[in-house]
This record gives structure tokens, sequence and C-alpha cells, in this order.
């Protein structure tokens, strides 16, 4: 049997043999996940559409790249292999390479052995398996329906009508409207059960309006912290010992796309503000038409 790392528990230092893999969720950035399967090349397709477009572009460049240079190095290999070239040049075979791999086929340079129409043969194939495979996850990635739905930078506690409220604002940046939205919010927090185990505990927190049939331009979420609430008598030093994160998810269908999209974002104790409240976006231009101004949208200030 091979010897697995050592994993110290909570409240000891170092993690030895661990890799560390950034998760996307502020909350749980730096989570290290030890003894999960690393390997990228078991799940390519997820990865190729995860990537952001810079560096899958990137990717699609070295791979193209790569290839090419490998397939003219083959070519080159046999002198007199491709006709019309220079005697011993990497560079037309090179060239000659990315003809036969883009199927464009000038008329100048051209295959003149078995072995050189062998190569050709193979690249020509790798080339349509190339194509193909981009064009699929090209398609994938930009017919993805996606949500653009703009969350305030922080969430707020401030009184309504009387008893405190965490409010948290959202936006939809589109100018279609998001149909049947449904959100959710809960509260994650670090606990330590009676038998001295550690647990991470998910609490439901309840809105006073949970669904909105039409979310065009913006909806803010709304918990009454009341007795039975999770967050009854919270304070800013009772959410950081817990390790508290506030999660918002909200779904609902895309009137364009007619699909059903989805988007999230999570609060640390840090980003909650205790007696401030959101500043109003909601206005008349001097023309009398009624305005959102998304200038304002993060902004909070303290009550007095």
């Amino acid at each position: 049997m091979k010897n697995r790392p050592a994993i110290r528990m909570r409240g000891e230092a170092g993690f030895p043999g661990a890799q560390r893999i950034v998760v996307q969720q502020r909350g749980i950035a730096g989570l290290l996940r030890v003894g999960l399967r690393t390997d990228w090349r078991g799940d390519l397709y997820h990865r190729a559409l995860t990537l952001s477009w810079p560096r899958f572009m990137g990717l699609i460049a070295l791979v193209y790249l790569v290839a090419n240079l490998f397939f003219g190095f083959l070519y080159w290999l046999q002198p007199g292999a491709i006709a019309n070239a220079s005697p011993g040049s990497y560079l037309d075979a090179f060239f000659f390479s990315v003809e036969t791999f883009g199927t464009i086929g000038y008329g100048v340079l051209a295959p003149q052995t078995a072995y050189a129409n062998s190569i050709m043969t193979v690249e020509s194939l790798c080339g349509i398996m190339l194509v193909a495979l981009t064009t699929g996850v090209m398609f994938a990635r930009v017919s993805r329906p996606t949500a653009r739905v703009m969350f305030a930078k922080v969430a707020v506690i401030a009184p309504h009508n009387g008893v405190d409220t965490l409010m948290i604002r959202m936006g939809n940046e589109r100018l279609s409207q998001i149909l049947q939205a449904e959100v959710t919010l809960t509260l994650v927090s670090s606990e330590i059960t009676a038998e001295g185990a550690f647990m991470r505990r998910f609490y439901d927190l309840a809105l006073e309006r949970s669904r909105t049939p039409i979310f065009a331009l913006s909806f803010q979420l709304m918990h009454r912290i009341v007795e039975g609430s999770p967050l009854f008598g919270a304070t800013h030093e009772t959410l950081v010992a817990m390790e508290a994160e506030i999660m918002v998810t909200v779904t609902g269908l895309e009137e364009t796309m007619a699909a059903t999209v989805h988007a999230r974002a999570s609060y640390v104790p840090e980003e909650i503000l205790f007696g401030h409240r959101y500043v109003d976006i909601f206005g008349v231009t001097e023309d009398g038409r009624r305005a959102v101004d998304y200038r304002r949208f993060h902004d909070a200030e303290k009550l007095r």
C-alpha cells in the first residue's frame, strides 16, 4: 500500500502532500482538496468550457502551432519529399504543413514521395478532427446561456419597518427580462458538535419575497432578522468567529434565449455592513422619465 500524506486537522499548521485548488467562491478561496484526482486530461471538455477566452484562444493557437511544427519536422526528415521546396528548408516544410492542415493548397508545394503522401494523409485527418473539435467547443462556449446579473459588492443590515433586516441588491444587466426568477439565500457557518466534530452547516434564510414573475431592472432581497433567524443577535465579530458566509443564488428563464439561466454570489463578514443602507438608485430625469442610476448600484451609506 502506498504511503498516504499525513493531514493535520483544523488548528494544526500545514497540509503535507496537498495541492492547492483555487475555488471561485470568495469565502472558500484557497481551500485545500486532498486526495482528489487532479489529472486535467480526464476532464478536457469541462476545462475547455471553463477557460477564459484569452486562455482558450491561446490554447488553440498553441495546439495548432505545435501540430504544424511536428508535421513540418516529419516532412523535413526526408529530403525531396516536397516538390518545389528549397533543399533542406525546414521553413518550407513548416508552411507546407500549414497548407495541408488548413486544406489551403496553393499549388506551389506538393508531396512527391510515398512517405510525404502518407504524412499528408495523417495530417489531413488530424486537421479535420481538430477543426471539428474546436468548432464544437467554441459553439458550446458561445451558445451557453448565461445570466448577466449584477450583485451589490456589499450586503447591508439596517432597520426596515422597525425590524433589523439583511438586504442584498441585485440588478439585471441585460435589456431582456428574466422570467419567473427564484432566489435563495443561505447562511454557511462552521460549528462544533456536542461530540467535538467540526461541521460546515447550511441554514436557509427566509425572504420576504423569494420570486418575481419578471426580473427586469433591480430586485432587493430582504431577510427579517427576528427571533428564530440564524442571524438573530449576530454581530460582525460573531460572524467572523463562526466563519460565516452568505450565499445567494438566482435562477430563471431568459426570455430571448428561452433557456434557464442562473447566477450566484457570496458575502463574507468583511462584506456585510451593519448599520448601513443602500443608496437610492431610482429617480426621474429632467424630462420626466423614470431612470435607474447603476453608477451608484454598489454604494451604501451609514445610518445616522
